[in-house]
């Protein structure tokens, strides 16, 4: 089975233009946020551990210190990150369903003609749309090749 790497149902709309909820970005970037501020606190807290043996509210303040300015820092980077990130995950997601539904559409192609045929005029209009500049008989090599290379041919 050999598709086109163009999905044959058309175009899903792009990862940017679905509403994807914004609490699932937030709740990211706070979780990186947390892990974040943790690991500079625990860093510090290393470097400070024989220091703050003798002084005990220094270090204190000290880490207190540190987490707020680590909160400050990292805010709008775990958030860029964040989105990023969900972006990327939205976009995965997308193809994934988009080729499944491809999958599901060729298998049915297969066992339906008259959805089998649709689907050939699609593509073949397709084809011509984007070689529009191309002979009738390049097209009609090209749909035979197809044809032959899917075993769409009934003997």
């Amino acid at each position: 089975m050999t598709m086109s790497t163009k999905s044959m149902l058309g175009h899903l709309p792009a990862p940017a233009a679905v509403a994807a909820p914004a609490s699932s970005t937030k709740t990211l970037a706070t979780f990186l946020l947390a892990a974040g501020v943790a690991g500079l606190v625990v860093m510090a807290d290393q470097l400070i551990d024989d220091w703050a043996e003798t002084h005990v509210i220094a270090s204190w303040l000290a880490l207190w210190a540190v987490a707020v300015l680590a909160i400050g820092a990292l805010r709008g980077v775990s958030r860029l990150f964040a989105q990023k990130m969900m972006a990327t995950l939205d976009g995965w997601s997308a193809r994934v369903a988009r080729r499944r539904a491809d999958e599901r559409l060729w298998t049915m192609a297969q066992s339906d003609e008259r959805l089998m045929h649709d689907l050939q005029t699609a593509m073949d209009r397709a084809d011509v749309t984007q070689t529009a500049s191309l002979d009738m008989s390049t097209l009609m090599d090209r749909r035979a090749a197809r044809i032959v290379r899917n075993r769409l041919y009934y003997i």
